[in-house]
């Protein structure tokens, strides 16, 4: 999912608080989606586990941070996408948008009325 800003804190203190007794969240997509806090709070309550690559800040260097010290959660530098297979679809992905972008037709536009 994209962050942006209706999807900024998508994810509240009460979804969590609905997960079962020694759930696992794992976050490897936008650390913004779930709100500010809640994350932490819900592990610090010491009802859920986690495993996150993503954080509010990167590269993670608060050693003091719930999220880098808690047992209750592996945390790994957000390092996922890269694979030689993603860079390729990426990289190609990214060349057709600029040569589309070059001959007046631009494509994958996510607010085409400011073209």
């Amino acid at each position: 999912m994209r962050l942006k800003p209706d999807t900024r804190g998508l994810i509240t203190a009460d979804d969590l608080a609905a997960m079962q007794p020694r759930s696992l969240l794992v976050n490897t997509s936008r650390s913004g989606l779930i709100g500010p806090g809640v994350l932490e709070a819900e592990i610090e309550r010491g009802r859920i586990y986690a495993a996150v690559d993503v954080y509010d800040n990167e590269p993670m260097v608060d050693t003091d941070s719930i999220l880098a010290t808690h047992p209750n959660v592996l945390a790994t530098p957000h390092i996922g996408f890269v694979t030689e297979d993603e860079f390729e679809m990426q990289f190609s992905d990214i060349f057709d948008q600029i040569n589309a972008y070059a001959a007046g037709a631009p494509i994958h536009m996510i607010n085409p009325e400011v073209f």
